[in-house]
């Protein structure tokens, strides 16, 4: 699956080339804040894979978005974000995950995978001189895992569905033409989860063709059910830059 999209990435940015097309790269640090897991949802033990019985360190990340502004009001998206952050610790007490029991004072090491691939449609529904508004649609495939291993003993959890989401993007123009205020994300909940991913970014246009962000983004959300209960936060520090072609 990952070798057809890298396949996909590199056809769109391609044809980016020629068909007029925009392509927004964001990267920077990346940090856990919570993120419990039980799995099974209704007989595993629930632990944190962040705060108090493992932890995540900081790490890098990136993503990237391919925008089809297919007319002055409306544009569709393609969002590629991958994410990967380890985990690692010693038990205090002892957890079953997916059926498989670890002892007090094991030593675990793990990972905790999040891609995230987006088609957004937007559509421009107000317009003044300093702010604009667009709303829309995001179809959301989340294919996620989480693993753990002592050693002697590994066992992963597998999720992979569609998610419907609430697509927004507001955009102030609060000081002259060149430098805006942003803010924009995906999100829905629902009494079976819910998800929320929304960047907040000061905005430079460098000139017709480039322009760069500095912001910060928070995604949380996860999923209560008997299969899995899952909960995450995430914060990040990004810096941007959107090339037009």
């Amino acid at each position: 699956m990952k070798n057809i999209l890298a396949l996909l990435i590199v056809a769109l940015f391609s044809q980016c080339l020629y068909a007029g097309l925009k392509v927004d790269y964001e990267a920077g640090l990346v940090q856990s804040g919570y993120n419990d897991v039980q799995i099974p949802g209704n007989t595993g033990t629930r632990f944190s894979l962040s705060t108090q019985d493992l932890s995540i360190k900081s790490d890098f990340f990136w993503r990237t978005t391919i925008i089809d502004e297919i007319s002055p009001k409306s544009s569709f998206e393609l969002l590629i974000a991958p994410l990967t952050l380890k985990t690692e610790g010693t038990l205090k007490t002892p957890i079953t995950f997916t059926d498989k029991t670890f002892a007090t004072g094991s030593q675990i090491n793990g990972t905790y995978r999040f891609d995230s691939y987006r088609l957004r449609y937007l559509y421009l529904v107000q317009e003044s001189k300093k702010v604009k508004t667009w709303l829309g649609l995001t179809a959301k495939i989340r294919d996620a895992s989480i693993k753990l291993s002592d050693g002697a003993t590994i066992t992963e959890k597998q999720n992979t569905g569609l998610v419907p989401l609430i697509a927004f993007k507001v955009q102030w123009d609060a000081f002259d033409n060149d430098f805006s205020v942003l803010c924009q994300g995906d999100a829905l909940a629902a009494p079976q989860g819910r998800a929320e991913d929304v960047l907040v970014a000061l905005q430079y246009k460098y000139d017709a063709t480039l322009a760069f962000k500095l912001g910060y983004r928070v995604l949380e959300g996860g999923a209560d059910n008997d299969v899995v209960y899952n909960f995450a936060l995430l914060h990040y520090i990004a810096l941007g830059a959107t090339f037009s072609f």
